[in-house]
């Protein structure tokens, strides 16, 4: 069984603030990055249905990020274990981030906005739809040190690994090459992100301030972490079914959302070779949207099952993160459909008829 990637005795007074001081360098040098960086100005809907212009600079400063730990890690200036080690301290600090950004964000909100949502529910869900700190979009910035840092958090588990055995598993290696694609692939994309339902149809908040700074980094590198000790074999077939799973679910779900990306630009874009189709020319029912509603979801889900199935079967710590995103995602289709029958009324009826499935055809 794998080693846990810390120790109650790890958790002291240095070591949290080794960790803030660390957290507070990586949110500044992103945010920094993120006001200084040139990048394209995209312009998206707002949570008003407004357009409003975001500058997407984060392929570049996802790069940047990497070669930087990366050459800090080579030349030995700084060794990216440090995040492996340090990682129950980073959690807590990171906590303790998230209430406190969260409150400024509601204290900040709530003094705006005369008629803003109060109380619990105004800090969980959020007061702001698109708060602003020196022109960055908060909630269209915080997507980057979630991802960001969940893959610094990934490599450190490959580094971890290489200065204790001196080689890295073929699981590893795998588990990092897929993890490093979809990082990549998101900043890659992220000009489509103005169109999702964070971005378009959420209040900034401490759900989502949550989920970027903590859930995300820190659970969705288990399988990574469990991966650090665990030195058994992966069989050259495995590897090659696991990559198949990947990759179709790669496929999948960003072939779903390059469609949908697409179509909203032109209505008249071809999709898997044919001019799109659509309902009123509102709603594609070409592609794979005419397979399923939300297919771009049951990609992301084989995605992260494929991460989980490096580890093998040795524990079901790995599978907690596919698990939970399988509920998430079956939750937030269902969500979907309530607000897309609010929206399209008839129209929506005459669609669900067209299109059956949500996520998995002939099933559900």
């Amino acid at each position: 069984m794998p080693e846990l990637p810390f120790s109650l005795i790890a958790l002291s007074g240095s070591t949290l603030l080794d960790a803030a001081a660390m957290m507070l360098a990586f949110f500044g040098f992103l945010f920094l990055g993120s006001m200084l960086l040139p990048g394209r100005r995209i312009t998206g809907p707002d949570y008003d249905g407004k357009s409003r212009i975001y500058r997407s600079n984060g392929l570049a400063l996802f790069l940047l990020t990497m070669v930087v730990g990366g050459l800090a890690q080579v030349s030995g200036w700084f060794s990216l274990s440090v995040l492996y080690t340090h990682f129950l301290a980073l959690f807590v600090v990171a906590n303790v981030f998230a209430f406190a950004f969260s409150a400024l964000l509601y204290y900040q909100g709530t003094r705006a906005q005369g008629d803003s949502p109060r109380g619990l529910e105004g800090f969980f869900y959020g007061v702001e739809g698109h708060p602003t700190w020196f022109g960055v979009d908060l909630k269209f910035f915080s997507y980057r040190p979630s991802l960001i840092g969940l893959a610094l958090f990934n490599v450190s588990f490959a580094a971890v690994q290489y200065e204790t055995y001196g080689e890295l598993t073929l699981a590893m290696m795998l588990y990092q090459a897929f993890t490093f694609l979809y990082v990549l692939n998101y900043f890659h994309f992220e000009y489509g992100m103005v169109h999702t339902w964070d971005i378009v149809s959420e209040r900034f908040g401490w759900m989502l301030v949550w989920g970027d700074y903590v859930l995300v980094p820190f659970f969705y590198c288990l399988a990574g972490w469990w991966l650090v000790h665990a030195t058994e074999p992966l069989s050259p077939v495995a590897a090659v079914a696991i990559t198949l799973l990947f990759v179709f679910g790669f496929w999948l779900f960003r072939g779903a959302n390059g469609q949908k990306h697409r179509f909203k630009r032109d209505s008249h874009a071809k999709i898997w070779g044919k001019p799109a189709e659509s309902l009123d020319g509102r709603l594609l029912v070409s592609g794979f949207w005419g397979v399923g509603r939300h297919l771009n979801y049951t990609g992301e889900i084989c995605i992260y099952f494929s991460f989980a199935l490096t580890t093998g079967f040795a524990s079901w710590v790995p599978y907690l993160l596919p698990a939970w995103l399988v509920g998430l995602l079956s939750h937030r289709s269902r969500r979907d459909d309530r607000r897309c029958r609010a929206k399209y009324g008839e129209l929506w009826e005459r669609y669900t008829k067209r299109v059956r499935f949500a996520m998995l055809p002939f099933v559900y």
